[in-house]
């Protein structure tokens, strides 16, 4: 067994990063760069030059190009000590044309396009583009940048590489005056006043304030120590990575009272537990420096609603229990009646699920829970837990259908095997076979899909998480799709890719389980 989980690991992590890969050739390479601009308000507002090294930036933020201006150019150089700020600021100034450069300028203008030559990049000069009288055009100022289109290779190895990320206490740049740094332990969690004995470990240095903690949350205890990294979403959820834009709780703020670092005590959402670092914001805010000691500021507030994750994994798992409740049974009484009533009707069922278009009938399904009373719209505001009726029934019933279809077929070719004769002439009754060879050989195959049934629940359904306007994590990809959020296709790809690959995995393990039969060791011979 040990051997087949390492080889069927290994072979899912393979099949992982082709799918990504595949993704990302079709994302950068076969569709048009400039469709990202498609929904992007300020890029319409932009004019001239300043439209032009927008989109370049953008493109960066995209994974596309490496994009590098002169700017940015010379402060590298002031910062590595090779020139002093008076140099910078007189060579920073181009002029409009390449001829108006300063002998000075021309120098560096000189320096920046060779060396950026010879790593590979197209170096670019837009003069200023003026209007009559010689005055700016909106956004004509002129322009000098660098950028080279990024391999397919180098994005995929910096996307897998930052997959997943380990909390140091180096992360805060070293001239940062942070006091000691590292990790302490303590007992009486701060955020609760010292005063609640609530275990929790406290970082100095690291990107989040809090690496372990206690809440009465589930699962009650938290971790900040790995962070998985799906990648950033730009239009989405912009700055937001797609795992958190998934697990973030969602709805109204949840107050309560809060004490602060600087022991201010406030009615706040606040979450504290979530503080991390952002350079420069306790002395930028001046409500910052009421409330907090560092600049450990930025933190998410309590909602008092689920993620989005979270609302298509609770009706989604009741959809799979209510189908295999009654999908097992009832394909079960059609095949032991088979050609009867109860099987015609079955039948009838599958086939008009099969038939009918899904939206048709999860429309059809949602007015007659309307004409019923039932709330045909999702409120994560409502108490009324109503409005989770429609959309676990229009999930459950394909899945219902497809439950009876194929328990019935397998019941049939099992009732229908040579081995059943031979038990009969045996002398076995007729429970015996049911319950200890037909029931068990049929449920092999059904006891297979069961992981993937239970991990796919988190993905969400787009179709009816869209008609119900359910806010679960089912219409993410369709949504990125439309805006062209490179970050969220890709995260979410991966993502589905992982459970693909753990749900087939746990299903060879559970069918080993339920047929002593099947098993996965390699015996010498």
């Amino acid at each position: 067994m040990g051997k087949y989980l390492a080889k069927r690991l290994i072979h899912g992590a393979v099949s992982i990063i082709i799918v990504v890969a595949i993704v990302m050739v079709m994302i950068y390479s076969m569709l048009d760069r400039n469709l990202v601009f498609a929904k992007d308000p300020v890029y319409t507002h932009q004019s001239n030059n300043s439209k032009i090294t927008y989109m370049y930036s953008k493109w960066e933020e995209y994974g596309y190009v490496d994009y590098v201006n002169y700017s940015e150019w010379l402060n590298q150089l002031y910062r590595s000590g090779e020139i002093d700020d008076q140099t910078r600021s007189a060579v920073s100034a181009l002029g409009r044309t390449e001829d108006a450069d300063t002998e000075q300028t021309a120098e560096f203008v000189a320096r920046f396009r060779d060396y950026y030559s010879s790593q590979g990049y197209t170096v670019r000069r837009m003069d200023a583009v003026t209007r009559a009288g010689g005055r700016l055009a909106d956004g004509g100022q002129q322009q000098y940048f660098a950028y080279r289109n990024v391999p397919l290779t180098t994005r995929l190895l910096k996307y897998f590489s930052h997959l997943l990320s380990v909390e140091d206490v180096n992360y805060v740049p070293a001239d940062v005056d942070l006091g000691k740094r590292g990790v302490t332990f303590t007992l009486r969690d701060p955020v609760y006043g010292g005063e609640k004995f609530s275990p929790a470990i406290i970082g100095n240095g690291t990107y989040h304030k809090y690496l372990l903690y206690c809440d009465g949350n589930f699962p009650y205890i938290h971790q900040n120590i790995a962070s998985i990294n799906l990648g950033t979403s730009y239009t989405v959820n912009s700055g937001i990575d797609v795992f958190t834009t998934m697990t973030r709780s969602q709805g109204s703020y949840v107050r309560s009272n809060i004490t602060y670092p600087s022991g201010l005590e406030e009615l706040s959402a606040d979450d504290l537990h979530t503080a991390t670092y952002m350079a420069g914001s306790l002395e930028a805010n001046a409500l910052n420096k009421t409330r907090f000691t560092d600049d450990y500021t930025y933190v998410d507030t309590v909602k008092n609603g689920m993620s989005k994750m979270g609302y298509s994994f609770v009706i989604g798992i009741i959809a799979t229990v209510m189908a295999y409740i009654l999908g097992l049974p009832i394909g079960l009484l059609m095949a032991l009646r088979k050609d009867k009533l109860i099987d015609k009707i079955g039948t009838i069922y599958i086939v008009f699920i099969i038939a009918v278009p899904s939206l048709a009938y999860i429309f059809l399904f949602k007015a007659i829970g309307g004409r019923m009373g039932l709330p045909t719209t999702f409120n994560m505001e409502s108490a009324s837990k109503l409005m989770y009726i429609l959309p676990i029934v229009s999930l459950a019933l394909p899945e219902i259908a497809n439950l009876m279809k194929w328990m019935r077929r397998y019941m049939i070719d099992q009732m229908n095997s040579d081995y059943v004769k031979f038990a009969r002439s045996g002398g076995l009754s007729e429970g015996e076979i049911f319950s200890k060879h037909i029931m068990k050989n049929a449920a092999i195959p059904i006891v297979h899909g069961i992981p993937a049934s239970v991990l796919f629940a988190m993905t969400g359904a787009i179709i009816t998480e869209r008609v119900y306007v359910v806010p679960g994590a089912g219409n993410l990809l369709t949504e990125a799709i439309n805006k062209y959020d490179n970050g969220v296709i890709v995260g979410v790809t991966l993502f589905y890719a992982v459970l693909s690959v753990l749900s087939l995995i746990l299903g060879d393990i559970l069918m080993s389980m339920v047929d002593p039969r099947i098993s996965f060791t390699t015996k010498d011979r």
